[in-house]
């Protein structure tokens, strides 16, 4: 009997989501239900995308980039970049310009 469309992806597969050193991204990725989990958490997922990957350069012919972190997609808790905790946004840089205190965005300019 067929099954219904959706179920089979939501119970074989866990989706996680990749960062890499040059600052790409990869989201949802599958890796095989059994693959993660366990004493070693998200370890082995690591380790199989890595290996994904690895294939993928081979048949391709392009060089692998080394994975920075791996999430599982759709937590909230852990920031997906690195990158994006280090650099300021553009408005925190105009209101340095501007003489205004980033962390109270709505405090008046310095009266000159």
């Amino acid at each position: 009997m067929a099954r219904k469309p959706g179920t089979r992806a939501s119970a074989e597969f866990v989706l996680f989501d990749v960062v890499y050193e040059d600052g790409s991204q990869r989201s949802n990725r599958r890796v095989p239900n059994a693959v993660p989990g366990g004493a070693e958490g998200d370890g082995p997922a690591h380790d199989f995308i890595a290996e994904q990957d690895r294939v993928i350069a081979m048949k391709s012919g392009l060089p692998t980039v080394a994975i920075k972190s791996v999430r599982r997609s759709g937590r909230k808790d852990q920031p997906l970049s690195v990158r994006h905790l280090e650099r300021p946004s553009r408005a925190d840089e105009r209101m340095k310009s501007d003489g205004m205190d980033s962390k109270h965005p709505f405090s008046e300019r310095p009266c000159h």
